[in-house]
């Protein structure tokens, strides 16, 4: 039993270098020594395969950093009185953490924005806002503002910021 464990470790070994051209031979005088010339020669040989041509063959993938997304940057500096608990680009998120003017109020306000896409439209902005009123510090009830003042205060104020961070953006590249 042990030899043919042994004997079918051996076979697979021998069958995988063959796959993979470890047993074949190759000239050296033929194989470019920079590393991009020889992925390339891999390539055109059919050897292998290039990530670059799959990446550049996908529509969209027209990626920001958030210091230059107007809108990522317009967010944050709106929100910027506000502590936030998630702030994530690559996901399109700012959440915050519990706000209220005033330490001993027993109401907040919890504020959400999501980012469906890197334009400069309200549509893009999913703001949800919620509020929380305590009466005792273990007796809370949270709801769901939806469509009301402080979003709409909120979208517009983005917006703008947004428009007049992007137009002065593109006079400095002027």
């Amino acid at each position: 039993m042990i030899k043919f464990i042994k004997i079918s470790l051996i076979f697979i070994f021998l069958t995988s270098m063959y796959g993979c051209g470890g047993i074949s031979k190759t000239d050296a005088r033929k194989t470019p020594s920079n590393a991009q010339e020889r992925a390339r020669q891999n390539v055109e040989q059919g050897k292998g395969m290039s990530i670059g041509n799959i990446m550049k063959s996908r529509k969209g993938g027209n990626f920001e950093f958030s210091s230059s997304n107007p809108m990522w940057r317009a967010t944050l500096e709106i929100l910027d009185f506000i502590p936030m608990t998630t702030v994530d680009y690559s996901g399109g998120m700012i959440i915050s953490d519990w706000y209220s003017d005033n330490n001993d109020s027993n109401e907040s306000i919890k504020i959400t924005v999501r980012f469906l896409s890197n334009e400069i439209r309200s549509e893009i902005l999913k703001i949800i806002v919620h509020q929380k009123k305590c009466s005792s510090t273990q007796n809370c009830n949270i709801t769901l503002l939806g469509n009301s003042k402080i979003d709409e205060q909120l979208r517009a104020s983005i917006l703008k910021k947004a428009v007049s961070l992007k137009t002065e953006s593109e006079n400095k590249k002027r």
